[in-house]
């Protein structure tokens, strides 16, 4: 499953707060959500932290928001109960090089404490885009190609999925974006391209459990036709049939 976090600064705007407000809720509804999820079997989580677009924000902004991103990542290792309970490994995903160093380093000690875990996933996919992310990929495919490590029969989608930042997760089931808009800006399109897309009007911070439990129902009734897609999918995976 995974989520587009959006309507943080619409929720503070409402109660008449500073926008970092709504950053401090959306974090709260983060943990809820992920032991939401995680007590329902679902696996794997990944959610939209911060694109790499975001950083074409005001400078001040760009600065509030990796205070920001370091404040949580250091915050997580402190919920440890919850992340120990339920065997979570944490993964910051995305080009962590535009990541000034202190977030860097908060991300390191995370995905350090926490790579022992073997029941559950975290994605926290940070100065993050699919565009980026898939060049490369095939960047990494194009150069093992060359240097003769890797048979150009074996260039097909299982390989691209072994060099995405995801490679060890499943394809995503569902893709839920808050808020009320409905594109996915860039987000997970490699892995998302066999899932249910939905779309709600709630803020993030208002994101309740029965707005989970709603999308696992609507994704259950569509499951006989998604399974199909996907079975399909995993065949052009498997092969070159990709034109």
């Amino acid at each position: 499953m995974a989520f587009i976090m959006d309507g943080n600064r619409r929720f503070a705007s409402r109660l008449n707060k500073a926008s970092t407000a709504g950053h401090e809720f959306g974090y709260l509804k983060l943990l809820d959500a992920l032991e939401w999820c995680l007590e329902m079997g679902v696996s794997c989580v990944s959610v939209f932290a911060f694109s790499i677009d975001n950083f074409k924000r005001p400078p001040q902004e760009v600065a509030m928001l990796m205070q920001l991103a370091e404040e949580k990542l250091e915050e997580l290792l402190q919920e440890y109960k919850l992340i120990e309970k339920h065997g979570v490994c944490i993964r910051v995903l995305g080009d962590l090089s535009l990541l000034p160093l202190s977030v860097r380093a908060a991300a390191d000690r995370v995905m350090e404490a926490t790579q022992h875990h073997k029941r559950g996933r975290l994605n926290i996919c940070l100065a993050y885009g699919s565009w980026q992310e898939m060049s490369q990929a095939i960047g990494h495919l194009q150069k093992e190609v060359q240097s003769g490590s890797l048979s150009p029969e074996d260039v097909d989608g299982r390989a691209l999925d072994a060099r995405s930042h995801t490679a060890g997760c499943p394809p995503v089931d569902i893709l839920i974006r808050t808020s009320g808009e409905s594109r996915l800006s860039d987000f997970l399109l490699w892995q998302s391209g066999t899932a249910q897309l939905q779309f709600t009007d709630v803020l993030w911070p208002e994101f309740s459990f029965w707005d989970l439990l709603k999308a696992l129902v609507l994704w259950q009734l569509a499951r006989p036709d998604l399974e199909r897609i996907g079975q399909a999918a995993e065949r052009r995976r498997q092969t070159h049939a990709y034109s």
